[in-house]
C-alpha cells in the first residue's frame, strides 16, 4: 500500500469537494485523482525513475506528488534557492530522473536531466495524456527523498518509505474529519518535511489546502482572510515578521482556528505576542525531523493556554510537548546506552514506525533495538519534551558542557535584543569561550557588559558570555533555521587574531 491510497480514500468520500486551490476555482478530489493518473502516465512514458520538482508552493506539487506515487517512483522536492551547480549535484544522485520546475528556476537545471519540465508544461502534457493504472508498490518502497538543510554538514537524501509516511498519517490524523468549510494555509516550502507533510494530512482529514507561493506578513493575513483559512502552518522567523507587522494590534483572523509553528527554536517573546494577536487561534508546537516523517511531539492549544495563565507552568511554553502515539523516546547519555532519568539532559534517541533514520547510498542509523540518534540534546519533565539544541551546538568551556539554547532562552528576553545566538569560539585557556551574538531592537543599543550582566544575574557564572557581539541579522535557511557554522565564520571573521 502506497501514500497514492490517501488519494483513494479521499475521493471515496468527498470526490466533489474542493481540495487544492482557492475555494471558487480549486481541484477537487476527482480531478486531482484524473490529474495525477495523466501525470503517472507521463512519468511512465519517458521512463522516470524519480520524479524531482523544483518551484514554490501550489497545485503541481500535490498532482505531481500523487503522480509520482502512482508511478511507483519517488519524488523528491528539492530547494529551488539553491544554485545550479547544488541543484544540478543533487539531481544527479537520482536515479533517471525527470525535472519538473517552475519557470523561474527550469533554466538553473538544463543539462540537470534528460527530461527537464516546466510546471506548465507537465500540466499541459498531464491533461493531454491517457491516464496511467496506478503500478503496485510494497510498503517498504521509496516514496518521498528529503536532502536535509545541509546546516551542520552536507544535505544528505533521507528515504522516506511508504510505510514509514503511512504511519505517521494512521496514528496522528483523523481521517475525513474536516467539514467542507475548513481551509489550511500552506507556507513552508515543498523541500521542507511540513511541505509534503501537508500534502498528506490535509488531504487525509478532507481539509482544503490553500497555497502562498511567496510569503509576506500582509501577503499571509490577507489570504486567511479572504480564503476563510481555519488552520496554518508557519516556521518561527515568519510568525516573527507576523507579529512585528501587526505591532500589538489584534490580528482579526476571526476564522482561524489553529495555528501550528515548528522547524526551528520558538523564542518565547515572540510566542507570547503571537497569543495576544490571536486570542481566539489554538496554537500547536510541533516538533518532528525529516528522519522521522514529521511531527513526534505536540503542544497543543490547552497546553499554550493553562501556560500562559499560570505563571507556576510559563516554562511549558519552551517545551514541544508530549510525545506522539505510536513513538517512544529515550534520553541517552552521551555513551549512547544508559537511558537517563527524567529531568536529566542527555541526547534524544527515537522509535516507532514512522522513523526513517535511513539515507540515500549510506544505509541507516538505526541501532539494533531500532532507535534513531536525533542528535538533538533533550530532557522530559512531567511527560513534556524540552529541546536544548543541537549535539554539534554544545560548547565545551573548561571540560563542562555547555548547551547555547540555555542561555539564548534568558537573553532573549532582554528588552534590547531582538534576536540572539550563542556560539563558542576557540580559547587557548579554556578551551571554548562563550560568545552572544545580537541583534538589537532598533530603537536599543545595549552595553555589552549590561547584557552579560544580565546573563549573569539569571544563570550561573559559567554560563554568562565572555564576549557579546553586535550584527544586524543573523544567518538562517529559508525555514528559519540558524546556520551556526556559517555563524561562527562570520564572527571568528571580524575577531582580531
Amino acid at each position: 500500500m502506497g501514500i497514492e491510497t490517501v488519494l483513494d480514500m479521499a475521493s471515496s468520500v468527498h470526490p466533489d469537494r474542493i481540495v487544492v486551490g482557492r475555494r471558487d476555482a480549486g481541484l477537487t478530489c476527482r480531478q486531482l485523482g484524473d490529474l495525477a493518473a495523466r501525470g503517472a502516465a507521463v512519468l511512465r512514458d519517458r521512463g522516470a525513475r524519480h520524479a524531482v520538482f523544483v518551484g514554490v508552493n501550489g497545485p503541481a506539487l500535490p498532482v505531481l506528488t500523487f503522480a509520482a506515487a502512482r508511478a511507483g517512483i519517488p519524488i523528491a522536492p528539492l530547494n529551488y534557492r539553491l544554485s545550479e551547480g547544488q541543484l544540478g549535484a543533487l539531481v544527479a544522485q537520482l536515479d533517471r530522473a525527470i525535472v519538473v520546475a517552475d519557470e523561474a528556476y527550469a533554466a538553473k537545471l538544463t543539462g540537470a536531466a534528460d527530461t527537464v519540465l516546466t510546471t506548465d508544461e507537465f500540466l499541459r502534457l498531464a491533461r493531454e495524456t491517457d491516464p496511467a493504472e496506478s503500478v503496485p508498490v510494497s510498503d517498504d518502497a521509496t516514496a518521498i527523498v528529503l536532502f536535509t538543510s545541509g546546516t551542520t554538514s552536507a544535505p544528505k537524501g533521507v528515504l522516506l518509505r511508504h510505510r514509514n509516511l503511512l504511519s505517521y498519517l494512521f496514528n496522528t490524523v483523523e481521517f475525513a474529519s474536516a467539514s467542507g468549510n475548513q481551509a489550511a494555509l500552506v507556507s513552508t516550502p515543498p523541500y521542507h518535511i511540513a511541505g509534503m507533510g501537508a500534502v498528506l494530512s490535509n488531504l487525509y482529514s478532507g481539509r482544503r489546502m490553500v497555497y502562498l507561493p511567496d510569503f509576506s506578513p500582509h501577503g499571509w493575513l490577507e489570504l486567511v482572510r479572504e480564503e476563510g483559512v481555519t488552520s496554518a502552518m508557519v516556521v518561527p522567523t515568519m510568525l516573527a515578521r507576523v507579529v512585528e507587522h501587526l505591532d500589538g494590534a489584534p490580528a482579526r483572523t476571526p476564522t482561524l482556528a489553529s495555528l501550528a509553528y515548528g522547524g526551528a527554536r520558538m523564542p518565547q517573546p515572540v510566542l507570547e505576542r503571537a497569543l495576544a494577536a490571536f486570542p481566539t487561534t489554538g496554537f500547536v508546537n510541533a516538533y518532528g525531523l525529516t528522519e522521522t516523517s514529521s511531527t513526534i511531539a505536540v503542544l497543543g492549544p490547552d497546553d499554550h493556554r493553562e501556560a500562559l495563565a499560570d505563571p507556576a507552568l510559563r516554562g511549558r511554553l519552551s517545551s514541544v510537548g508530549r510525545i506522539v502515539p505510536g513513538m517512544e523516546t529515550q534520553i541517552r547519555a552521551d555513551d549512547d546506552t544508559t537511558v537517563l532519568s527524567d529531568g536529566v539532559t542527555g541526547m534524544l534517541w527515537v522509535r516507532g514506525p514512522q522513523v526513517s533514520g535511513e539515507y540515500m547510498g549510506k544505509g541507516t542509523v538505526l541501532d539494533g533495538g531500532g532507535w534513531f540518534p536525533t542528535r538533538d540534546r533533550a530532557r522530559i519533565e512531567d511527560g513534556y519534551l524540552y529541546i536544548g539544541g543541537r549535539a554539534d551546538d554544545t560548547i565545551i568551556r573548561g571540560g563542562e558542557n555547555i548547551a547555547p539554547a540555555e542561555i539564548e532562552d534568558v537573553l532573549v528576553h532582554h528588552d534590547g535584543i531582538r534576536e540572539v545566538a550563542v556560539i563558542g569560539l576557540p580559547d587557548d585557556e579554556w578551551g571554548e569561550r562563550i560568545c552572544a551574538v545580537v541583534v538589537p531592537e532598533p530603537s536599543e543599543q545595549p552595553e555589552p557588559e549590561q547584557i552579560r550582566a544580565w546573563c549573569r544575574a539569571r544563570l550561573r557564572g559559567s554560563r554568562t558570555p565572555d564576549d557579546v557581539i553586535f550584527v544586524d541579522d543573523l544567518p538562517r535557511t529559508p525555514t528559519g533555521k540558524l546556520v551556526r557554522r556559517d555563524l561562527v565564520s562570520q564572527v571568528e571573521a571580524v575577531q582580531p587574531a
